[in-house]
């Protein structure tokens, strides 16, 4: 740097700090005016002329004049970075802290906020993100201090192997395998393109090690209880593109393995473990996954391990239901947040990306499921994905949408009024049946507890409240047995929950005669530490209710007069994720609900 130069820099901090009032440039390795506003005085536009194209002191010496300097000509004000987080260029201004110099052997001086000086330069809290898009403002606040904790430890893979191992020793015995094998999920290329389709580990392969890398693969040895992962090597070519991989070391500390090796290793593993025994019985959990076929195993099981899994993976340990709780907490406050900007939004995609922001800024950079946005008549599809409808005119809006957390699920469906006074009296009245519905279905909880039984309860429940509104007509039992209430609750009443949104184990029978159960997706008694959904629901979908309108044994039930005055409701659902105790149940789910709690989060009364 020239003398003049260092001489230009010194005066030009000065002039910037006076002239501003501790308002100064970005300083990195050159002199900047970027992202300030304002217009400055000919001799700060002179000084800023003079350095712009000179690099920045190099030395401690160098800083500690610029500053000192500059804070001389400002009573000790100086600018130092306020905010990284919106990626904006303006700085606060400081004050520094007294008897405190800048040295070499104390380069790391505090300068606490000068709260008097702040108020002209504020940006943003800390903690509040904020995205523009054309005219719509997303914006999600962390919640990092009170949403629900994160698990200690490792996620517990081996107690998962174990848990396996055992049952397939009692269902087969001394035929039981000695070796479990799992392919994790390989990258795959999309058709006609160079990019891969997007990464999403195979569920069992989570269960049984933790690993959400892809391209890997697992070997459990029951004897030895020895756990190994195998995962790709170092290609030199990709790290340019793609950075370092994922290393042996690495991967022994972070997941719950008891080795680790590259993928060049697993058919030598193979050979290893089949030597061992000459009733060495291997189990994968598929057909063709093999890389290659595995020599000296005296047989090869390919259909327990996955359907053992299943089984295994219904009942929760606590690392998995802390999992299912920070799932939750995230997808509480996105539901929050989607409330808080029904006053101000337009269509259904507005709320969809204020959903997906406040998921994303907390880490949940994957949804649970495809998340469902439908407004009025579209309220009435079940599984509704278009969710670019506008608002103006309807009634209410179903949000059925949660976050993933580390491979575990949330289910959370809310259903809110999109008028400032509330729900109309139709809707009102809809919702209040499907509170009712869920309130009674959650006394009856409990282990051991027939979920057969929990849903034809809500059955009971939709039919009494659309008696009550002379929607239905005739007697309870009547309508029960003619099973005209399918027409507005046609689906299950929930399904369990994990590593999926409908989780392994329900034992599902979509052939039932009966239509009442033919899609309930859990069937037999609910177990200790279970997690499953709870979501009740009355719609008004004209393609499922015609039909019963037009059939002699429904019709007769049916007030079609009082009808059409519903058909705009759309659909009322409420869902919340349930912890199945021994003598109880715990709600998971935390979002706001209720028509008071929803009204004061969207309107603050």
């Amino acid at each position: 740097m020239s003398e003049h130069a260092a001489d230009s820099k010194d005066s030009f901090l000065k002039m910037i700090s006076a002239a501003t009032g501790g308002v100064v440039i970005n300083y990195s390795d050159r002199f900047t005016l970027s992202g300030m506003s304002g217009t400055f005085p000919p001799n700060v536009q002179q000084a800023v002329k003079s350095v712009t194209d000179t690099k920045g002191p190099e030395t401690q010496n160098q800083i500690q004049d610029g500053a000192n300097n500059a804070a001389a000509g400002n009573n000790g004000l100086y600018g130092t970075p306020y905010s990284l987080q919106t990626g904006a260029t303006k700085y606060a201004p400081m004050q520094k802290k007294p008897g405190t110099k800048i040295t070499a052997k104390n380069p790391t001086m505090q300068y606490p906020t000068s709260s008097a000086k702040i108020a002209k330069t504020a940006l943003p809290p800390p903690k509040q993100l904020t995205t523009m898009t054309q005219s719509v403002t997303y914006s999600a606040v962390s919640r990092e201090n009170t949403a629900s904790p994160l698990p200690a430890g490792k996620y517990p893979a081996k107690a998962h192997c174990r848990k396996v191992a055992e049952r397939l020793k009692d269902e087969f015995g001394n035929d039981a395998p000695t070796v479990l094998y799992l392919q994790g999920q390989q990258t795959r290329m999309q058709e006609d393109n160079d990019e891969a389709v997007p990464f999403r580990q195979r569920r069992h392969f989570i269960y049984l090690s933790g690993c959400l890398v892809p391209d890997c693969h697992l070997i459990y040895d029951i004897p030895t209880h020895l756990l190994t992962l195998f995962i790709p090597a170092l290609d030199p070519d990709s790290v340019i593109w793609s950075g370092l991989p994922l290393s042996q070391e690495q991967a022994i500390e972070k997941y719950d393995i008891d080795d680790c090796f590259t993928n060049a290793e697993l058919e030598n593993h193979f050979q290893s473990l089949a030597s061992k025994s000459e009733k060495a019985i291997l189990a994968v959990t598929g057909r063709g996954e093999l890389p290659f076929t595995p020599a000296g195993f005296s047989q090869t099981n390919q259909d327990a391990l996955h359907a053992t899994i299943d089984v295994c993976r219904v009942t929760k340990d606590a690392y998995e239901v802390a999992l299912l709780r920070k799932a939750n907490a995230i997808t509480a406050d996105a539901h929050t947040s989607a409330l808080k900007h029904i006053p101000e939004s337009g269509n259904e995609t507005e709320l969809q990306g204020q959903f997906l922001c406040t998921c994303v800024s907390q880490g949940a950079k994957n949804q649970a499921y495809g998340g469902i946005f439908g407004c009025g008549a579209n309220a009435a599809t079940l599984h509704y994905q278009k969710n670019d409808d506008p608002l103006r005119e309807k009634r209410v809006i179903l949000i059925d949408a949660a976050a993933e957390w580390q491979g575990y699920c949330a289910d959370v469906t809310r259903t809110m009024p999109l008028h400032p006074d509330g729900f109309d009296k139709e809707s009102a009245q809809i919702y209040v049946i499907v509170e009712q519905m869920q309130e009674a279905c959650f006394k009856m909880l409990k282990a051991g507890v027939k979920w057969e039984d929990v849903h034809l309860l809500a059955h009971e429940i939709a039919i009494e409240g659309l008696l009550s509104i002379g929607l239905l007509k005739g007697e309870k039992a009547a309508i029960l047995e003619a099973r005209t209430s399918v027409a507005f609750f046609p689906h299950g009443l929930g399904h369990y929950l994990g590593l999926d949104t409908h989780d392994t184990g329900g034992n599902a029978d979509y052939e039932d005669p009966d239509s009442m159960f033919q899609y309930l997706r859990v069937r037999g008694t609910l177990p200790e530490n279970s997690v499953i959904t709870v979501e009740p629901g009355v719609y008004f979908c004209r393609f499922i209710i015609e039909p019963y309108l037009q059939d002699e044994k429904h019709k007769q039930f049916i007030d079609e007069a009082v009808l059409e005055r519903y058909w705009e409701v759309g659909g009322v659902r409420i869902e919340d994720d349930v912890l199945i105790t021994r003598d109880g149940y715990e709600n998971l789910t935390t979002a706001p609900k209720g028509i008071d709690d929803m009204m004061r989060v969207m309107y603050g009364e």
